[in-house]
């Protein structure tokens, strides 16, 4: 997306994670750092300082960023989703789990992750050391105040990413040249949390409400801190892999999930704020059409803009329905595939289900053709949704990437509150708020919410299932509950039963029948009756359906045995540490279980 804060990166300095691509740590301590400005210059003002928290911000984007590797390789395989392809040692094989330590998809981030913190670091230190943070203006000291709290979330972001996908990460909090030793010990993921839940605190007194500030952009206001805040504590209160191979809950967990209870409670009195876009497919819309949203239910977003590899996105290029190039779209698509138990997790009248799921390729006349149901592609940041077109070959769409959404918000509280509580009227109230939502118009097929702590739970964790496709939410929030084996496990069976139309599934039809309506596709057929006939009807065409389950093969299995292939519990709830980072510690960094 276009920035109205602009990215530009001003600071050439030492990182944390330079130091992993040599071989000794002396001689890199006496390299002098080649920088254009010395530190004192690059936070003599707000404005250099402005730039330099630019430079953090840099590290959220780009290929090795929430572009494509964070968001859209690591959250995948799950349960919802899948990347397309046969295993290969990159994202493939971290969406099978069969993490090499040498994935060429596991270092890169790694780095930019521990780039981004040790820009942070540096911002943290010396922007309440200026002189105008105590003694500016008025309007200098709000200024440089709320660049100290954004930079403060910003590291809580970039070590939060670390360690849901690396666990007990080294963890540093003061700039690389104040380090006597950069090859830190790794540091107990719940000590990480707690400073960095407090830190977050700190900001949200630091920074303004979305409102204060005037036209959106992509800068961390109030409501992102309270909502990244009580994201930390919920996973700081859930399960987590620990060194011993086990999955462990802290028996403290309920102090985390107060937290989290009140920073979202806090959310939701603040409806001016932030709220629920009345309807969900115009979340997506506006977010793809670059157009400002009043309802800020995105409350934080990563930017994208500049058209390359470094700060620009490739949602909608990666990912989405398949796009040929020659249409008037460009190209796109096809990087994730919905799982055919996804498709049918969503009720017919479930507003939700053609939004996050697309059964169309676009060919390059523009004329759409169906795909079967092992076929199914992503579709909240599709390519032929973008206003303005991006035709031919470009690779970078600009979306923004939505890290919080006002709709995760709701159901958090409603996970806390019931965890604390019980399903109380306000839990059921934040639960049905989403929910009826997505049955806009159709309200009374929602079906009754579950009054007894257990049962709301499993409907929590179906709602956010629902909810959350594609967003790269689903593994981690599997993964904190301690379910994702539980999940993966029934996808596969689930999967099985509708291939064989067992159970559930017995109604799932073998094949479906279409035709288009211009470029549009038009379907004579329910996907939710048997097929009466294996016969197309004269006009329409027959499309294999429920009958691709039995031919479609994933890595030379059925499909139901080609997800998530390679998984085994109490080892892949975490990634590996890549071998050239294990090399550069020299026997200090312990490997995670089972690799």
């Amino acid at each position: 997306m276009k920035n109205i804060f602009k990215k530009i990166t001003v600071l050439a300095i030492p990182f944390f994670v330079t130091l992993l691509m040599v071989s000794g740590c002396k001689e890199y301590l006496e390299v002098q750092p080649k920088s254009q400005i010395s530190i004192s210059d690059a936070f003599g003002n707000v404005a250099n300082a402005t730039n330099a928290v630019i430079g953090v911000y840099d590290e959220l984007m780009g290929d090795n960023g929430y572009g494509i590797r964070i968001n859209m390789y690591y959250p995948y395989d799950s349960d919802e989703m899948i990347v397309s392809g046969n295993i290969d040692n990159g994202r493939r094989g971290i969406g099978r789990y069969q993490l090499l330590l040498t994935n060429a998809e596991l270092r890169n981030p790694f780095l930019q992750l521990y780039r981004g913190i040790e820009k942070a670091n540096l911002c943290i230190e010396q922007i309440p050391q200026m002189a105008l943070y105590a003694n500016g203006s008025d309007a200098e000291k709000k200024e440089l105040r709320r660049l100290h709290g954004e930079v403060l979330t910003l590291r809580a972001q970039f070590l939060f990413e670390l360690i849901r996908n690396w666990g007990d990460v080294p963890a540093p909090f003061t700039p690389a040249y104040k380090q006597e030793d950069l090859f830190i010990p790794q540091a107990d993921r719940d000590v990480t949390y707690a400073k960095l839940i407090e830190d977050l605190k700190t900001a949200t007194d630091l920074v303004p409400w979305r409102t204060e500030v005037g036209p959106r952009n992509e800068r961390i206001t109030k409501g992102a801190v309270k909502a990244l805040r009580a994201k930390l504590a919920m996973f700081r209160g859930g399960y987590a892999l620990r060194s011993n191979g086990k999955m462990e809950r802290n028996a403290d967990y309920q102090t985390y999930i107060k937290i989290a209870r009140d920073e979202c409670a806090d959310l939701m009195a603040k409806r001016g704020e932030h709220t629920l876009n009345p309807s969900f497919e115009d979340i997506w819309r506006k977010l793809t059409s670059f157009t400002y949203d009043p309802f800020g239910e995105i409350i934080f977003e990563v930017g994208a803009g500049g058209s390359n590899s470094n700060s620009d996105s490739r949602m909608g290029n990666y990912n989405g329905p398949s796009v040929n190039a020659a249409s008037r779209y460009g190209t796109g698509g096809g990087g994730l595939l919905v799982l055919p138990n996804y498709f049918y997790a969503f009720d017919s009248t479930d507003t939700r289900r053609d939004v996050t799921t697309t059964l169309y390729a676009v060919a390059a006349t523009n004329v759409k053709s169906p795909r079967r149901l092992g076929e199914i592609t992503d579709g909240k940041f599709r390519k032929d949704w973008r206003v303005p077109l991006l035709q031919g070959t470009a690779l970078n769409p600009g979306y923004n990437w939505p890290l919080i959404r006002f709709a995760d918000v709701l159901l958090m509280f409603a996970e806390a509150e019931n965890e604390l509580n019980g399903p109380t009227a306000a839990a059921i109230s934040a639960f049905e708020e989403v929910r009826k939502r997505a049955y806009k118009g159709n309200e009374g097929k929602m079906g009754k919410t579950p009054t007894d702590k257990a049962g709301f739970f499993d409907a929590i964790v179906n709602e956010r299932y629902l909810e959350f496709g594609s967003e790269g939410i689903r593994k981690f929030d599997l993964i904190r509950w301690n379910l994702l084996t539980q999940k993966i496990a029934e996808t596969r069976q689930k999967i099985q039963d509708m291939r064989d139309a067992k159970g559930a599934y017995a109604n799932v039809p073998q094949y479906l029948y279409w035709r288009n309506n211009g470029e549009e596709i038009q379907w004579q057929t329910s996907f939710y009756k048997p097929s009466t006939t294996t016969t197309a009807p004269a006009g329409w065409t027959r499309l294999d359906w429920r009958q691709h389950l039995t031919t479609n093969l994933i890595d030379g299995m059925q499909l139901h045995a080609g997800i998530a292939r390679f998984f085994v519990s109490g080892k892949s709830e975490l990634f590996p540490y890549d071998q050239a980072t294990v090399d550069a510690y020299q026997g200090k960094l312990k490997q995670n279980p089972g690799y």
